[in-house]
């Protein structure tokens, strides 16, 4: 009897050796991709995303903000695949030794345009009527997102930076913020990415008026997997994603995006 009860008890704690054998190997290959992005693009990353996860199995992490705001965390925490609103700070992070930088790719251009309200109340046309008095500007906070700094130096371009400030009545940490100022009417104007036009909180808010190309400032968007992915494991995953993200175009196409080829 003490012979079968010691077999038992033997064949019992092999079992939950193996299960929890199993148990460790299954958690480990369960690898959670954190991707870094501008929170402009959240539209095409978030149908991106659900498509590379369906198709691969692969959990996908996105952590939105402003460019500057993902900076910061790619110095701090790290993130394995990088994607701002603009080339310059995908520069800085090469610069800085925190990308794989053949990795690095242009995915789309980025557009800037001038918002307004449905029914553009005060009939804004250019940039030149951003610094009349009585209008109501709100801009992206140059040391906080792509499309702040990309607005003041298009102002600036275009001489001007100091009358159009005085008319600034806030300045946003994100794009997105800013077309809510003006699909609810709250300002007159803002300097946003053309794409964000395409958005459903945009249709029947929000008109654009185009900047010609001689005073805009056009920008790119960079995709790049960093030297985190390679430290934690997820070197393979996070290259596959990189690829994914830059070869489904017609994605980047439906949320208003023109692609860089």
């Amino acid at each position: 009897m003490d012979k079968l009860l010691a077999i038992i008890a033997g064949i019992i704690m092999i079992g939950a050796v193996v299960a929890g054998l199993y148990f460790l190997n299954g958690e480990s290959s369960k690898q959670v991709l954190v991707v870094d992005s501008g929170a402009g693009l959240m539209k095409p990353m978030n149908e991106l995303v659900a498509m590379f996860e369906n198709q691969t199995g692969t959990k996908v992490q996105v952590h939105y903000g402003g460019s500057a705001e993902i900076f910061g965390e790619l110095e701090t925490t790290g993130c394995d695949v990088f994607i701002p609103g603009a080339y310059k700070y995908t520069y800085n992070a090469m610069e800085r030794g925190y990308m794989l930088n053949n990795t690095v790719q242009n995915i789309t251009y980025h557009v800037p345009v001038i918002a307004v309200p449905a029914g553009n109340p005060k009939n804004i046309t250019s940039l030149q009527d951003l610094a009349k008095p009585g209008v109501k500007v709100v801009l992206g906070d140059p040391n906080a997102c792509a499309i702040g700094k990309v607005a003041k130096k298009i102002l600036e371009k275009n001489d001007l930076w100091t009358n159009v400030s005085k008319n600034v009545v806030t300045y946003t940490p994100t794009a997105n913020q800013l077309l809510i100022y003006i699909s609810m009417g709250q300002a007159d104007a803002a300097i946003i990415w053309e794409d964000m036009t395409t958005w459903a909180q945009a249709h029947g808010k929000v008109k654009v008026v185009h900047i010609p190309k001689n005073e805009n400032l056009i920008k790119t968007i960079p995709t790049g997997v960093t030297v985190y992915a390679e430290k934690d494991g997820h070197l393979t995953a996070a290259e596959e994603f990189n690829k994914f993200i830059i070869q489904h175009k017609e994605i980047w196409e439906k949320w208003g995006f023109q692609p860089c080829s």
